[in-house]
């Protein structure tokens, strides 16, 4: 009987490992964490450098991946200097009280075919000068372009949604700039 038990667990661990989560490693200088905003009703663009990353995906299972990802406030850039400075400044996104911005995901719901090419939910936590709120991101994954079909060690995915910034406390120039926030992320990791 102990045998028996023995060859069951050796031939079902090797699927178990493989059926776990897989870290990959955010590539930072292919990888974007956009944001479009409405300025004195014209839309411009920002980024954000991701500064932790920390990213599981299950090939197997993919409702048990998981993403959690850390900007730095303060090296975030707009197009425009002064822009910038007040993105940056006490009654924006207050860098120096709160330096980071920080997302992580809850739950993962597939579109479609259970494919996340095919598109899928992703529900989390975002953490914005302190205050935590419930959001939820589009996203799909994809292997890097120019890769074998078979090779899913280079992965790439986007990540879209909106926020309002006043549920964030984010409520500086508000003659200036609209409440709604696109979030526009493309990330590129490799195991």
């Amino acid at each position: 009987m102990l045998r028996i038990l023995a060859l069951i667990t050796a031939l079902l661990l090797p699927a178990a490992l493989l059926a776990a989560p897989t870290a990959y490693a955010l590539e930072p200088d292919k990888s974007q964490v956009g944001f479009v905003f409405t300025l004195n009703n014209a839309e411009a663009r920002g980024d954000m450098p991701v500064a932790t990353s920390d990213i599981a995906i299950d090939l197997q299972n993919l409702t048990r991946s998981r993403v959690d990802v850390t900007v730095d406030v303060r090296r975030a850039k707009t197009g425009f200097f002064f822009a910038t400075e007040a993105l940056k400044g006490a009654s924006v996104l207050n860098a120096k009280a709160y330096p980071t911005i920080r997302f992580t995901s809850t739950r993962v719901r597939l579109n479609g075919s259970g494919r996340l090419s095919d598109g899928a939910k992703i529900d989390g936590n975002l953490t914005i000068r302190g205050v935590t709120r419930p959001v939820t991101l589009n996203a799909a994954l994809f292997r890097q372009r120019g890769t074998d079909p078979s090779d899913l060690s280079r992965l790439s995915f986007r990540l879209n949604g909106t926020l309002s910034r006043k549920a964030f406390g984010v409520n500086g120039y508000p003659k200036l700039v609209d409440d709604t926030i696109k979030l526009d992320i493309v990330a590129r990791v490799k195991r």
